[in-house]
């Protein structure tokens, strides 16, 4: 029997206009193996959690260049929890300050990456962390 794909949602929550880096991430991840799902721009936090459950993903993946990062992603992994899928791994990526990753981390993403970056990290991380 082959081996199940990891299964990947990159998201844009809020209103940040921007996705190149989110849509190399995504390629970067496909590229490794991975089922990619991206959700295109200024996704709610709550249409994100659904499309998480709805499509089984093992991993959230959330792209923010817009500050709201301290709102939105922590959002995203109540919303999460709420629907009984507080095991899957939240990733935080954009212009993120380098104080306000603790504090993501509090609230439950499990890892922030900032530019600069390699996708190749990001790509280790998630194998590294996603046991199928």
């Amino acid at each position: 029997m082959a081996e199940q794909p990891i299964r990947v949602l990159i998201a844009k929550p809020g209103l940040d206009g921007h996705d190149r880096g989110a849509k190399v991430l995504a390629r970067a991840l496909r590229d490794a193996g991975m089922e990619v799902i991206y959700t295109g721009l200024r996704q709610t936090p709550e249409q994100i959690a659904a499309t998480a459950t709805q499509e089984d993903v093992h991993v959230v993946g959330l792209s923010c260049l817009s500050g709201a990062h301290l709102e939105l992603f922590p959002r995203v992994v109540q919303l999460l929890r709420e629907h009984g899928a507080g095991d899957i791994l939240v990733l935080g990526g954009g212009t993120i300050p380098s104080e306000d990753i603790s504090v993501l981390k509090e609230h439950g993403v499990a890892e922030v990456f900032t530019p600069g970056a390699s996708t190749q990290e990001v790509v280790e991380f998630v194998k590294r962390s996603v046991n199928l």
